[in-house]
């Protein structure tokens, strides 16, 4: 019997964060494409520099609904033609509202894209805001409230905000309004949003996908090109303050058998030098179930299923000053929650005095940087990350730079970015369970002072 030599590997194939080419159409809309071939399907972000903190007094959620309606319909389309048409075109649109602004994303086959972007165009430049599709769409986001209370993990994030920030700046208030602002909201509100912050001057488009045959100069003149606008510059952003004063509040929800666990602060961003680090030595703190918060508190002791450490960005500017939020989120079984705190404690006293290992910097690198291009094979992620970058006021090159960088960051450096990032006497403790059963043992820890507020 004869066999086939065995197939050896080839050399590996250079591998770059793709870099987009950056232009503008009449209107003032930016553009930035970047031609990925073989994607047949192609992504398309639209970022609106419409803040959350542009939305008026006691309208908090007005962003949120003007996003969703965008999706509900046309002056040329009513909410069922928009839907059908998206659907022949085998597109998906979806939008959201967060603190930089607002994101609409439409996917859609290459063949059917400059239908698809027209689409798209008309839902920017001639949203319905019907009277009854924004009464529909309170009523949706009205009926969620009581969901998102019950969600611990979402109650946990409520109550961070509520703490950190002061009460004048939006970032302490939910992203999505309350009760009292949601249910002030109309269509008269909406349109008045609409019209003072949606623009294509302060706009950017991405698309990404294979454009080899599309003549997209063609294709975007023809449909986001006829979005017309003032040029007002983009509101200028209120700095970030927050108090980091280390401290525990309890979220008491009596009988819950977990409690959920959200520790956090605000920290440097992307504009900072200092990010890179941040991001490898985080990723080492609790990035991944070999880190060393995994490695404590579910392999040895047993406490959770799962504790990641994560930074994330809340808001940019073009001056390059920002805040993210450095955070740490899990949660344990009620009895647990002392002993459970007592030891990441423990975790993170120990990382400051005796820093990571080199072992643990090279398992972060491999997982951050070797993983980029199974992460970025979708024309989405691609086009969502460019988006952010746009958001964030960060250079086109960014995200290729970062894992150059990320690669070249040394043990040294990632510990003191971890250790600075997590001080043990700066940060805010929320527990969302028990507080008959949870508060004398968190006390006891001495790591802030304790205080309980209702569920």
């Amino acid at each position: 019997m004869q066999f086939h030599p065995q197939p050896q590997a080839g050399p590996a194939t250079p591998w770059a964060f793709p870099a987009p080419d950056r232009g503008a159409l009449a209107n003032g809309l930016t553009v930035l494409r970047c031609d990925r071939p073989g994607q047949k399907l192609v992504a398309v972000e639209v970022f609106l520099a419409a803040p959350l903190e542009a939305e008026p007094k006691g309208l908090d959620g007005v962003a949120t609904i003007m996003s969703r309606a965008f999706t509900e319909g046309t002056d040329k389309h009513s909410a069922e033609e928009f839907a059908a048409e998206l659907e022949r075109c085998g597109a998906t649109l979806d939008a959201f509202a967060d603190h930089p602004g607002v994101r609409v994303s439409l996917e859609v086959p290459v063949s059917r894209l400059p239908k698809a972007l027209g689409l798209l165009a008309d839902a920017l430049r001639a949203p319905a805001f019907a009277d009854a599709e924004i009464e529909r769409l309170v009523r949706n986001r009205l009926d969620e409230l009581p969901h998102e209370a019950a969600n611990p993990s979402r109650r946990a994030a409520k109550q961070l905000s509520k703490e950190l920030f002061p009460a004048d700046l939006r970032m302490s208030r939910p992203r999505q309004g309350t009760e009292e602002t949601v249910k002030a909201i109309d269509s008269a509100a909406v349109r008045a949003f609409y019209e003072a912050h949606v623009r294509p001057a302060t706009a950017t488009a991405v698309v990404v996908g294979d454009l080899t045959e599309t003549d997209l100069d063609a294709v975007l003149a023809d449909t986001l090109g006829e979005w017309t606008g003032n040029t007002a510059a983009p509101r200028p952003a209120t700095p970030v303050t927050a108090d980091d004063t280390g401290r525990v509040v309890i979220v008491d929800r009596p009988g819950a058998v977990q409690t959920q666990l959200l520790i956090g602060r605000i920290g440097a961003d992307r504009h900072d030098r200092v990010w890179p680090a941040q991001v490898l030595g985080t990723y080492c703190l609790g990035g991944t179930l070999t880190s060393r918060l995994d490695r404590v508190l579910r392999e040895e002791k047993g406490y959770t299923y799962g504790v990641r450490a994560f930074g994330q960005v809340l808001r940019s500017t073009a001056e390059g000053t920002g805040a993210a939020m450095l955070a740490i989120s899990g949660s344990v079984d009620t009895e647990s929650t002392g002993p459970a705190l007592d030891d990441l404690w423990k975790v993170l006293r120990t990382l400051a005095a005796e820093g990571l290992t080199d072992a643990e910097r090279d398992v972060a690198v491999q997982n951050l940087v070797g993983v980029a291009p199974l992460k970025y094979e979708t024309a989405s992620a691609v086009a969502a990350t460019l988006a952010d970058q746009v958001e964030q006021h960060l250079p086109d090159d960014f995200q290729a730079q970062l894992y150059a960088k990320l690669a070249a960051t040394g043990t040294v450096e990632a510990t003191a970015a971890v250790v600075s990032a997590f001080p043990v006497d700066k940060l805010v403790t929320v527990l969302v369970g028990d507080a008959a059963r949870i508060a004398d043992a968190v006390r006891a820890l001495d790591i802030g002072e304790v205080t309980v507020v209702t569920g």
